[in-house]
């Protein structure tokens, strides 16, 4: 049986801490959010999945073969495209333009980072990056498609008129295009503006935590916030790339449902 049940104190901590749930829902409770519902889901599925993917991470890391962590990195990814896909119901093939651009930033960033012997194709370092990478490539991803979608829709004369003036689909829509990577790259630049002087992020954190001097968490946190910025802007583009394309025909043509 793991450590983790077996530590007695480990399992009280954990118990511990779901009283900030429970204040959480009281306060939503209080302040009738009507979100005392999605928390406790929230709480009971993270739970099992945690502790699902610890099992199954044990198993990986024994056998150490590529398979499987491809198998594994897969899955997430999957998992990722039909979040996001979820959020951007009104963009057409958003299920299709979510695995692409997720799947393909993950896929570069990584090649890139065992390319220059950043980590090891192993399942140990490949595995928890590649779940840092995902979560930010998803995230990224619904931003960018969910909010050029939306201007689209919102802005559609203003394209429109550009596009009654002779500019192509890619000019009438160039406004809308640059503002969504802004607005989808913006927060994770400040947060590599401000690392270290607002908060110590999780890798780091956790390192500490386990023992690791500061200065190993530093280097190891520097390696995670650039490749995050990497990630970031290979899913934002290929994201935005994909979406605009779906509204405009071969002729240029505006087309909104």
């Amino acid at each position: 049986m793991p450590d983790f049940f077996l530590n007695m104190a480990g399992m009280e901590r954990v118990l511990l801490s779901i009283a900030f749930i429970l204040i959480a829902a009281a306060v939503s409770r209080w302040q009738d959010s009507d979100l005392e519902k999605d928390l406790f889901i929230a709480t009971f599925r993270s739970f099992i999945q945690l502790i699902a993917i610890g099992y199954v991470l044990e198993l990986v890391f024994e056998i150490d073969t590529p398979v499987f962590t491809v198998g594994i990195l897969l899955i997430m990814t999957l998992t990722a495209g039909r979040t996001t896909a979820r959020r951007a119901k009104g963009t057409p093939h958003a299920q299709t333009i979510s695995l692409l651009a997720i799947g393909a930033g993950t896929a570069m960033t990584l090649a890139l980072l065992v390319a220059l012997g950043v980590f090891a194709f192993v399942p140990k370092d490949i595995i928890p990056i590649g779940g840092m990478i995902l979560g930010t490539s998803m995230t990224t991803a619904t931003l960018v498609i969910t909010r050029l979608s939306s201007d689209f829709h919102d802005q559609r004369d203003l394209i429109e008129s550009k596009l009654a003036l002779g500019a192509t689909g890619r000019q009438a829509s160039l406004t809308q295009f640059q503002r969504t990577i802004k607005s989808a790259l913006t927060p994770i630049i400040d947060t590599t503006k401000t690392v270290g002087l607002i908060k110590l992020p999780g890798a780091m954190t956790g390192m500490i935590l386990a023992g690791a001097s500061p200065l190993e968490a530093v280097q190891l946190q520097i390696i995670v916030m650039y490749m995050l910025v990497g990630a970031a802007t290979f899913t934002g583009l290929i994201a935005a790339w994909l979406t605009y394309r779906q509204f405009f025909t071969p002729m240029h043509q505006l087309v909104l449902e």
